[in-house]
């Protein structure tokens, strides 16, 4: 099953087309790439790398709360999102430390720089933690994936809840081709932190199994990807108890798929590792609905990976 992560990386490091990007940093990419991943096999936690279960736990119930500040990420020590949360803080009237700017060119040969940025960057986090005030305008991400799956604003100033409708179609019609959630909002992406990298998923119902499609737009493989196929494999088991199926397929279609220039190394190390065998999901199984589980609801067994491998990411 990890094999078919391993696949594409190794495809992007032999044919990619070498393409710049916003961040300075630059990529190998390939373009419309698909992985399929069965869920009845083990959970998809890659064990080639250590990936953080709990960074990925967090993240996902912060998406079904509907939530858009970074706080409740912070007292849950997720800092995956900082970094978007921290350059629009950088760029306010409101800051006075040292200069920010051109992050991801910075990053990559000054380490006195980094070693300033992750000292300002703690001040702020500590700050959002701390300051009700300050959470509130320099926390919040805008109308991200939280605001788009549970609170879509209708022309007429009305919400739609996504992931409910979604749910209750599965229950109540699962032959239907309309069981679709989509992050991608072109209203409201110019006042996103991050547009939609994850922009649509579509589930699907036979021999009482759920399956999920995500479609892609821009996937990061080293860093971000990892993380996209556990969380939705998290989603399609949590709504499968909700809805009383098993899991089938998880599908991950990729439109841009890349590699930064500074994760070539180490997508190569973790190529050289054994692949070893897939850890457990566990459900707290007297949780019925999706927005009632917590953090310690959700546990892995047998998860015995590789250790971490590090890599800076590109803002």
């Amino acid at each position: 099953m990890e094999q078919a992560y391993l696949d594409l990386g190794r495809k992007i490091l032999d044919e990619g087309n070498q393409k710049e990007d916003r961040t300075g940093v630059g990529t190998k990419s390939i373009f419309g790439y698909q992985m399929r991943f069965a869920l009845s096999e083990g959970f998809p936690l890659l064990t080639t790398k250590r990936v953080p279960f709990g960074l990925i736990k967090s993240e996902l119930l912060w998406f079904l709360k509907g939530d858009t500040n970074i706080r409740f990420l912070l007292e849950h020590n997720n800092h995956i999102w900082d970094e978007w949360a921290f350059a629009h803080y950088v760029q306010s009237e409101d800051y006075h430390g040292p200069d920010m700017a051109d992050f991801g060119r910075r990053a990559l040969v000054d380490e006195d720089f980094n070693k300033a940025y992750k000292k300002e960057a703690n001040k702020f986090c500590e700050k959002i933690l701390n300051d009700d005030e300050f959470a509130k305008k320099y926390g919040d991400l805008g109308k991200v994936y939280g605001y788009q799956w549970r609170h879509w604003e209708t022309t007429d100033g009305s919400f739609i809840d996504q992931i409910k409708n979604v749910i209750e179609l599965i229950k109540t019609n699962p032959d239907s081709r309309r069981m679709i959630v989509t992050a991608w909002n072109p209203e409201d992406v110019p006042s996103m932190a991050l547009p939609p990298c994850h922009a649509m998923f579509q589930f699907y119902v036979n021999n009482n199994k759920l399956s999920c499609q995500l479609y892609q737009r821009s996937g990061d493989v080293f860093l971000g990807v990892p993380f996209n196929i556990a969380s939705y494999a998290l989603l399609t088991h949590l709504i499968a108890h909700e809805t009383g199926l098993d899991v089938g397929e998880f599908v991950h279609t990729l439109g841009d798929a890349h590699l930064y220039n500074n994760h070539f190394e180490q997508m190569k190390e973790q190529l050289s590792r054994d692949v070893r065998m897939a850890p457990t999901l566990k459900l707290n199984q007297e949780k019925n609905s999706v927005f009632d589980f917590d953090m310690e609801d959700i546990q892995l067994e047998d998860y015995a990976p590789h250790s971490a491998i590090k890599a800076p990411i590109a803002v």
